[in-house]
This record gives structure tokens, C-alpha cells and sequence, in this order.
């Protein structure tokens, strides 16, 4: 009777650890479904009028993206732009323990071009800022100059534990340079929902507002602690509330970004890619 009671207090126990494993998977695959379309976007949409000579069409999606008086601005935002749109699409495959696990050699080559890639859109972040600075001023300058420098820098730690064989240092940094990776289109879903809630309250067409200074921090720097937190909480095992505590804030971010994605793709995301293919 003891061995009865004992196994189903276990079972109940491992509840609320199953609760956060699905939670987690669920956000990993909303983000890969929404990142995929955004991806999408990125490439018919900037990629299609690059292609086509017409850079300065960027400007419909952000003032200020193309200047033709400054082409290396514009070869550093196009590369942002490019390896950003791949990092969208293979950050949750290396998040994935069953393609780990089975597939060891494709992780770690999808891996190198992973961190590369997020190198090279962090640089090349940072060269359009250097070179011509944003349309927010010092703020925004100084927001998206940080973020930069964190993306190359996470690239850099990721790649370093995994040449080091250190495994949980390695997965750590990856998943917070998944979490920096996915800012940019975080960006574009938080100005929506904003815009959405309360107008234009906050934003002016310079992006000098009070809303527009907040952002050049908040859409990397949040999801960066939710990454922090999912670090910690696989660290070492929490009790039952924290563990549902960490749930609903993943199954709330979940509901954002589910609720973000459906009105970008109908709104901007789905046009933009008719567009670039149609030119």
C-alpha cells in the first residue's frame, strides 16, 4: 500500500516537470513556425528587391535602411539581413535533443554555419550602425549597438564550449543566442501588439518617442531572460512552483507570439513575400 502511494505521489510529483518540457516545446516550435515565415519575408521581400536593384524599396519596411550614398551601410544591412533569415529557420532544428542525439555530425555542421551566421548579422548590425547610425538617434543607436555585440559575442561562446567538449556550457549559450537571434523579429510583433493595445501613443515618425527608446532594449532583452531563466531551471531542478510559475510565463509567450504571427502574416508579412516574388 506504502509502494502505491509512494509511486503515485511520484507521478504526481513529475506533473508539473512534463507541464514545462511540453511548454518549452510548444514556444520552440510557435517561434520556428512564426520565424520561418518571417524568414520568409526577409528574403523574398529585402532579398527580392536587392536582387532586382531596387534596395531602396527597404525603406517601405524602415525609414532610413537604404542610403545609395552609402553602399557599404547597405552591403552590412543586407548581410544582417541574409544570415538573419537563415538564423530563423535553423535555430530550433539545433534546439531539437532527438535530431542531437541521432544526428551528432549534421548538429554540429548546421551549428558552424548557425554561428556563423549569427556573427556575421550581429557585425553586420554593428557596420550599419558605425557607418551611418539609426533613424532613433543615440538611443536607438546605442539599443541595437548593444544587441549586436551581444549576438557576436553569444556566437563566440557558443562556438567556443563546443570546440572545449563543454556540453551544458555549450547548450546554455546556445540557447541564448537563440533567444538574441529571434529579436529582430520579436521587433517588428512587439511594435504590432503595441500599436495594436494603444495606438501610436509613444511613437513618433523619427522613432524618438518614449515607446520607440524603450524598444531599442526591450525585444532582446526579455526574451534573453526567459532564456536565463530556462538555463537556470535545467541547472538545477526547482520546486513545483517555480516550475509552474515558469510554465505559464512560457505558455504566455507562446499565446503572444501565436496571437503576433497571425496578424503580421495577414497584415505585412504575407504581402511582403507576394511582393518579392511577384517583384
Amino acid at each position: 500500500m506504502a509502494t502505491v502511494a509512494a509511486d503515485a505521489g511520484q507521478g504526481q510529483a513529475a506533473r508539473p516537470a512534463r507541464a514545462l518540457r511540453w511548454s518549452a516545446r510548444l514556444l520552440v516550435a510557435c517561434c520556428w513556425g512564426s520565424g520561418a515565415i518571417f524568414g520568409a519575408y526577409i528574403i523574398a521581400f529585402f532579398g527580392g528587391a536587392a536582387l532586382r536593384g531596387e534596395a531602396a524599396r527597404w525603406n517601405e519596411s524602415l525609414a532610413n535602411l537604404h542610403d545609395p550614398a552609402a553602399p557599404l551601410a547597405t552591403l552590412a544591412m543586407g548581410a544582417h539581413f541574409a544570415t538573419g533569415g537563415v538564423l530563423l529557420l535553423l535555430g530550433p532544428l539545433q534546439l531539437i535533443g532527438r535530431l542531437r542525439r541521432r544526428h551528432p555530425a549534421l548538429h554540429r555542421w548546421l551549428g558552424r554555419l548557425y554561428v556563423l551566421c549569427a556573427g556575421v548579422a550581429g557585425l553586420g548590425g554593428l557596420g550599419f550602425i558605425l557607418s551611418r547610425g539609426t533613424i532613433g538617434g543615440a538611443v536607438m543607436s546605442a539599443g541595437f549597438a548593444l544587441y549586436g555585440a551581444l549576438m557576436a559575442s553569444a556566437a563566440t561562446l557558443t562556438y567556443a564550449a563546443a570546440r572545449a567538449g563543454r556540453t551544458e556550457a555549450h547548450r546554455a549559450w546556445a540557447i541564448r543566442l537563440f533567444a538574441l537571434t529571434v529579436g529582430s523579429w520579436l521587433y517588428r510583433m512587439e511594435y504590432g501588439a503595441w500599436f495594436l493595445a494603444v495606438g501610436r501613443d509613444g511613437h513618433t515618425a523619427d522613432f524618438r518617442g518614449g515607446f520607440d527608446q524603450a524598444m531599442a532594449f526591450l525585444f532582446y532583452l526579455p526574451n534573453l531572460a526567459v532564456a536565463e531563466l530556462f538555463v537556470r531551471v535545467r541547472r538545477r531542478p526547482p520546486g513545483a512552483v517555480a516550475i509552474v510559475g515558469a510554465t505559464a510565463v512560457l505558455l504566455a509567450a507562446t499565446a503572444f507570439v501565436a496571437a503576433a504571427t497571425w496578424f503580421f502574416t495577414l497584415r505585412s508579412w504575407g504581402p511582403g513575400i507576394a511582393a518579392g516574388l511577384l517583384g
